[in-house]
């Protein structure tokens, strides 16, 4: 079985990644990229660090595509995050779903990327333009 779930430590290409989603049996595909911004709750921000604990996030990024793949109506999916040090507008994240139907596409996509955000054990080290820093689960 392909390995739906990644995490990247340097810029990635997300081409490869859609045309891999690419399939006859699809009409859709729904995308979402999350960059690193600028701001933070009112606090200008510098760059972040993120920390993943890889094995575990591997499987439970993994385990949240096999549940898309269960509660949707979709072809396939795939997700890859970044690690380690990231600059204000660089890709941090990326989920991509291809499916018969949009909303499928769309409904899947969005609970991939909720469910990442909530249940991977990736870390958000968040450093400040006031030279202050913080810590987020993303």
């Amino acid at each position: 079985m392909p390995r739906r779930f990644r995490l990247a430590a340097e810029d990635f290409d997300i081409a490869p990644l859609r045309g891999a989603l690419l399939d006859e049996r699809a009409g859709g595909y729904a995308s979402f990229e999350g960059w690193v911004r600028d701001h933070h709750q009112g606090r200008a921000v510098s760059g972040l660090f993120y920390e993943a604990y890889p094995a575990l996030a591997e499987r439970e990024g993994e385990a949240v595509i096999a549940e898309a793949l269960e509660r949707f109506e979709i072809v396939d999916a795939c997700c890859v995050h970044r690690y380690g040090e990231l600059r204000v507008g660089e890709l941090a994240v990326w989920v991509g779903v291809s499916a018969a139907h949009r909303d499928a596409a769309f409904g899947a996509c969005r609970y991939i990327i909720d469910e990442v955000k909530a249940r991977v054990p990736i870390w958000k080290h968040e450093r400040y333009l006031d030279g202050g820093v913080g810590w987020l689960h993303p």
